[in-house]
């Protein structure tokens, strides 16, 4: 029996993390596209990665299940990597709602059922989710603490009362970071940690789509002026997430590492501000 990496999402951030801390375990790997799973599989096999790719849906409790359970036929689930998401530009509310926020909650209470001591978990946020107008601290408690099967429920997720498929997002990512804090909690009855990483915007196809989508222009200021002045790379968040899930990070939990390259920092108080001459509102052409 091995330990086991569960990734869920067949991704370049996935990959990249996995690459980072999958070395001799089981790499148990999720995606709704099995070709796409299959594909990032092929990769990591040929260079000595133990990976078994798995058709899975993150927006179903039951798909979610049936991938924890394969990973359990291996051994213990020593690390969860969630970088699974649809983006702004690829989704409607409606599914960005179901996959990024429902199915996160979901993925981290089922897993947390089958934790044992040790045992450390990685979701991939956004930073998009800091952007956006603050919510009552009785909306973020429910964002955290609210029953999976009932947070879509939640009055103000109905679709008709998001704006757009940008909103939806970044309620998506702040119900990741609270969903977090609140199962670090749980996580840590069982001796395991979970934390959150909020990259900006790193070089991946999904990065690639949102260039060249309806808020291309906004992205691609916003690395322009931010202070690293350039996008980042799967690697870096690879960097932050070997941190956390390592024993050096065995003081982190319920966290989330904003990781932007500046940008959100020069949105409040630099260029980038919405309100400055040279700034750009999120979405503006």
């Amino acid at each position: 029996m091995k330990n086991v990496a569960l990734v869920i999402g067949a991704g370049q951030i996935s990959m990249a993390i996995a690459r980072r801390m999958g070395r001799g375990m089981k790499i148990v790997l999720g995606d709704k596209n099995i070709d796409n799973a299959k594909s990032i599989a092929d990769i990591m096999i040929n260079a000595g990665y133990d990976v078994e790719p798995f058709e899975m849906d993150l927006s179903s409790r039951e798909s979610i299940k049936a991938i924890i359970n394969k990973a359990l036929e291996y051994g213990d689930i020593k690390y969860l990597i969630n970088g699974a998401g649809v983006s702004p530009s690829q989704a409607s509310i409606e599914t960005i709602l179901k996959v990024d926020l429902y199915g996160t909650a979901v993925l981290l209470e089922e897993v947390r059922k089958v934790v044992k001591e040790g045992a450390t978990g990685v979701v991939i946020s956004s930073q998009s989710g800091f952007r956006m107008k603050q919510l009552t601290p009785e909306q973020d408690r429910a964002l955290a603490m609210t029953p999976t099967e009932e947070l879509l429920n939640l009055d103000f997720l109905s679709v008709d009362k998001i704006e757009n498929t940008l909103k939806a997002y970044q309620l998506a990512k702040r119900c990741n970071e609270k969903r977090v804090m609140y199962e670090a909690v749980k996580w840590g009855e069982k001796r395991a940690r979970i934390n959150a990483i909020a990259p900006g915007i790193i070089v991946t196809p999904l990065a690639i789509d949102e260039f060249n989508g309806l808020r291309g222009d906004f992205y691609k200021n916003m690395f322009a002026k931010s202070p690293a002045k350039r996008p980042g790379i799967a690697d870096e968040v690879a960097d932050v997430a070997e941190l956390m899930m390592s024993e050096k990070g065995s003081f982190i939990t319920g966290s989330t590492f904003l990781i932007d390259g500046g940008a959100t920092a020069s949105y409040y108080y630099g260029p980038l501000n919405p309100e400055s001459k040279e700034g750009m509102k999120e979405g503006s052409q």
